[in-house]
């Protein structure tokens, strides 16, 4: 019998530490595999901080350093100078990139810097609780806007491709769903071009994954995908934002 798949190499025998539903530990999958078929898993920094994403050091089979909270793309960075041979990527969430991480978001993209960033965008804080994040859409319920966001009062959802492609040393943006299989494939694709980008030294590479949440969107696993295609996307349109 030929065999059509196996487990990427990228991933340990540990249980998932993800919600059932949530879309980290695909994401994750996606990445190790797009590692081993470009043949750079051994030479692999992964970098994260605070949040869901956080705890991606139990699953995977690469080299990770935590950082403090909102501080991966500075940690990166001083990774990737002091390795400039190794394949280094941040995995962050939107409190990490686009609230306390905002600064060093932009800093990063700005200097061109030659990594990987995977962001998933779910809407939400998941690990704290549930707080509206700045990704929250207007009208989405979370612990600190029971009622619902409020552009008046909360301001608008931060879009954090349509931002990164404005910044000069950005080099490659792009925003992926994994809802269906169409989409996994979709993003995988993206994946690996950042990937590729960072090998052939071509700078900074920023891929957004609208993510899931269902224990804080307080939906079952389905749903949740439902809400990802029928809410999300139309907020957050998918598409390469920059390609150069």
């Amino acid at each position: 019998m030929s065999v059509v798949y196996e487990r990427t190499k990228g991933l340990n025998q540990n249980q998932s530490i993800y919600c059932p539903g949530c879309t980290h530990g695909l994401e994750h999958k996606l990445v190790m595999e797009v590692l081993e078929e470009l043949g750079v898993l051994d030479r692999t920094i992964g970098i994260t901080s605070v949040g869901c994403s956080g705890l991606m050091f139990r699953i995977l089979n690469t080299e990770v350093v935590t950082s403090l909270h909102g501080r991966a793309p500075a940690v990166a960075t001083g990774v990737k100078a002091v390795q400039p041979d190794a394949i280094v990527y941040i995995h962050q969430g939107d409190g990490d990139a686009l609230s306390i991480g905002m600064a060093e978001t932009i800093s990063a993209a700005s200097r061109g810097e030659n990594i990987t960033v995977i962001f998933a965008n779910n809407n939400i804080y998941g690990m704290t609780g549930g707080q509206m994040a700045a990704t929250t859409m207007v009208g989405d319920k979370a612990t600190t806007c029971p009622a619902g966001r409020d552009a008046s009062l909360d301001g608008n959802p931060m879009r954090a491709c349509e931002l990164i492609s404005q910044v000069e040393g950005a080099k490659y943006v792009e925003r992926v769903a994994v809802y269906d299989v169409p989409h996994i494939i979709k993003a995988k694709k993206a994946i690996k071009k950042a990937f590729q980008n960072q090998i052939d030294g071509h700078g900074y590479s920023f891929v957004e994954i609208l993510s899931t949440c269902p224990t804080n969107w307080h939906l079952d696993p389905l749903a949740s995908m439902d809400k990802v295609k029928n809410e999300m996307e139309a907020v957050y349109p998918l598409g390469v934002f920059k390609d150069e």
